[in-house]
């Protein structure tokens, strides 16, 4: 006896969008713990290592270089990723609900 094929799954229907959800939430999460790693991580290398973020870069010291220079563009690539990951994310969910299939990609993050 053979199962019957399931149904063609709904784009608009409460488990896609559970679905998609989910995978939304868990590179939300990812990104924000990326991006409190790169906020702590300044004063967390001021404590235990005082006299490395004191040596002179470019005139400035190194903690002080690091918040000007270096902040703002890993917060720019965090939120690069984020926004190509999560179009790319609901690309897959709606290819794999318009192929017919009823399968969709598990795009690992």
């Amino acid at each position: 006896m053979q199962n019957p094929p399931s149904p063609k799954p709904d784009m608009h229907s409460e488990d896609f969008l559970r679905s998609l959800m989910r995978k939304q939430l868990k590179l939300s999460i990812t990104c924000a713990l990326a991006f409190l790693v790169v906020l702590l991580g300044l004063p967390v290398a001021n404590y235990f290592a005082p006299e490395l973020m004191a040596r002179r870069i470019f005139g400035f010291t190194l903690t002080w270089f690091l918040l000007g220079v270096g902040f703002f563009p890993a917060v720019w690539v965090i939120s690069f990723y984020f926004i190509r990951k999560s179009i790319a994310l609901e690309e897959s969910e709606v290819a794999g609900v318009k192929g017919g299939d009823g399968e969709r990609e598990n795009s690992s993050l």
